[in-house]
């Protein structure tokens, strides 16, 4: 029977193999981890004082009718979104493993690569292009309730985060001062929902989303 294996390494045994079973497991969420099998390569040698340290090497296999069985739990559109990531990284030259995790309301796929910045592009831009794609693919799905997808990679949406946050203050800190309603840039229903509750709490504004998408908007109006 073919099986899938992947080589890992540690500072200790255990270590390798934790690292290799994360590695099966971020390739093939889902795996049945009772059906891996772990073969030491090497227990490494920590050396004197430093000095000579080789790491413990590991290699864990996994049935491939483990790896397809697992496969059969994800919903239709975790499967698309994952076949369509694949062929968009191999089509950018990007060798990528991917995480595919799901809720009631998102969908996000996760890309784990060396070369994560290729797949993000120059401020996000072609990362951004490829979850607006998987979005409209996903949305022409009618699947009911809708699912919004969110890509990332190499941290960057947490990254993203931060920045949208750091925005909506600034925003409604202008809009205060002007009291005027301030428009902001068109984004993805996820990124909208980061900036409405970034300024939740706030008493001297309000925002709101308009627009349709995929242009809908947030405008942060001041209340006083």
């Amino acid at each position: 029977m073919s099986r899938v294996t992947v080589e890992a390494t540690g500072e200790t045994v255990g270590e390798a193999k934790w690292a290799a079973l994360r590695e099966l497991e971020l390739r093939h969420p889902g795996l049945d981890k009772s059906a891996v099998q772990f073969e030491v390569v090497s227990e490494g040698e920590r050396g004197l004082l430093g000095v000579g340290y080789a790491p413990a090497r590991v290699l864990a296999s996994v049935p491939e009718d483990a790896i397809a069985v697992a496969l059969l739990d994800e919903s239709e559109l975790a499967a698309d979104v994952r076949g369509l990531l694949v062929l968009i990284t191999a089509a950018l030259g990007v060798d990528a493993r991917i995480d595919v995790r799901e809720d009631d309301e998102t969908l996000t796929a996760t890309c784990f690569a060396p070369d994560a910045g290729l797949l993000i592009g120059r401020h996000g831009q072609t990362i951004d292009a490829i979850q607006y794609l998987l979005n409209a693919i996903a949305h022409r799905r009618g699947d009911d309730p809708r699912k919004e997808v969110v890509v990332d990679a190499a941290g960057y949406r947490e990254r993203r985060r931060a920045t949208l946050e750091a925005l909506a203050l600034r925003t409604a800190d202008q809009a205060r001062m002007s009291g005027e309603p301030v428009e902001l840039d068109p984004m993805t229903a996820v990124e909208r929902k980061v900036v409405h509750l970034a300024l939740k709490e706030r008493e001297d504004v309000e925002t709101r989303s308009e627009g349709m998408e995929p242009n809908r908007y947030v405008v942060v109006v001041p209340t006083r």
